[in-house]
C-alpha cells in the first residue's frame, strides 16, 4: 500500500500528568512498548514506510527513542510546532509532504483497525476524505458522524452535548484524505479536524465517508490514568489481537 502517513504526537497529556511531565504522551508505556511505537509498527505491518509525525510537548522523549524509524521499518520526517496548530493545522504546516491519498492517525490511542481495508474502502468510494468510526456507548467525549444508507457522511459534530447525540458512530481519530482537503485548511493558525475542518467540508458539499470497524478492529483512548489501568489490564492479558 503505497502511501504516506502523518501520525498526530504534539498533544502535552495534561490528564495523564505526572506520567507526562517528562516524556510525551505518545511515549507512555503498553506491555512495555510506547503507544507511538505500537502504532508505527501497525504502519509498517501494511506496508506504510514514509512517515511524518509532528511534535511539540517533550518533543525529545520521541526523537531520541525512534530517531529516523528504519528500526521500525519506517522512514520518519519530524515536524516541530513551536506553538500547537491542532490536528488539522499541523496537518497543514507540512502539506507539501503529501501529494496523493495518505493517512492520518492520532498517535496517543491504540488501535487494530485494519487499515489496508480502511483505504480500499476509501479508494473505492471516492470521496475526499473517509474517517474510520468506532462505535462507543457514551460518545459525549468524541466527534460523531451520521451517516446515510450509502455510509456517506452527512452530519459531524465535536463532542456533543446530551441532547445532541444522534449517532454512536465516534471517530477513531484514524483518516484517509486526498490531498485537496488541505487546501481548506486555513494556513499558519489553528484548526481541528473535528471542530473546523470536517463540518466546514460538509457545509460545501464534499463527500466524506465513514468506515465502519468491525469485528476484529477496535480502539482504545488513552486519556486518563483510568483509561490506561484499563487498556494496560486488556493487553497484557493478550486479549487483543
Amino acid at each position: 500500500m503505497a502511501l504516506k502517513a502523518m501520525v498526530l504526537a504534539a498533544g502535552q497529556g495534561t490528564r495523564l500528568r505526572p506520567l507526562t511531565d517528562r516524556i510525551a504522551k505518545p511515549m507512555v508505556l503498553v506491555v512495555g512498548k510506547p503507544i507511538l511505537e505500537h502504532n508505527l509498527t501497525l504502519l509498517a505491518r501494511h506496508g506504510i514506510g514514509e512517515v511524518v509525525i509532528n511534535l511539540h510537548h517533550q518533543p525529545q522523549s520521541i526523537v531520541e527513542y525512534f530517531g529516523d524509524g528504519s528500526h521500525w521499518g519506517v522512514h520518519i520526517t519530524y515536524s516541530f510546532e513551536p506553538e500547537l496548530l491542532g490536528t488539522a493545522g499541523a496537518v497543514k504546516r507540512v502539506q507539501e509532504q503529501f501529494d496523493s491519498a495518505f493517512l492520518i492517525l492520532y498517535g496517543d490511542n491504540l488501535t487494530t483497525c485494519d487499515l489496508s481495508r480502511l483505504v480500499i474502502f476509501h479508494r473505492a468510494k471516492g470521496g475526499i476524505a473517509t474517517i474510520a468510526l468506532h462505535y462507543r456507548d457514551d460518545p459525549t467525549a468524541s466527534g460523531i458522524a451520521d451517516l446515510d444508507d450509502q455510509d456517506r457522511i452527512i452530519r459531524f459534530v465535536e463532542k456533543p452535548k446530551p441532547d445532541q447525540l444522534f449517532s454512536h458512530w465516534v471517530s477513531a481519530g484514524i483518516l484517509v484524505l486526498e490531498p485537496e482537503v488541505l487546501d481548506a485548511i486555513p494556513d499558519g493558525m489553528p484548526s481541528d479536524f473535528g471542530r473546523d475542518l470536517f463540518p466546514s467540508l460538509l457545509a460545501r458539499g464534499e463527500v466524506i465517508y465513514g468506515y465502519r470497524m468491525s469485528q476484529g478492529e477496535d480502539l482504545w483512548w488513552i486519556d486518563t490514568p483510568e483509561d490506561l489501568q484499563r487498556v494496560k489490564a486488556i493487553w497484557e492479558e493478550g486479549e487483543q489481537p
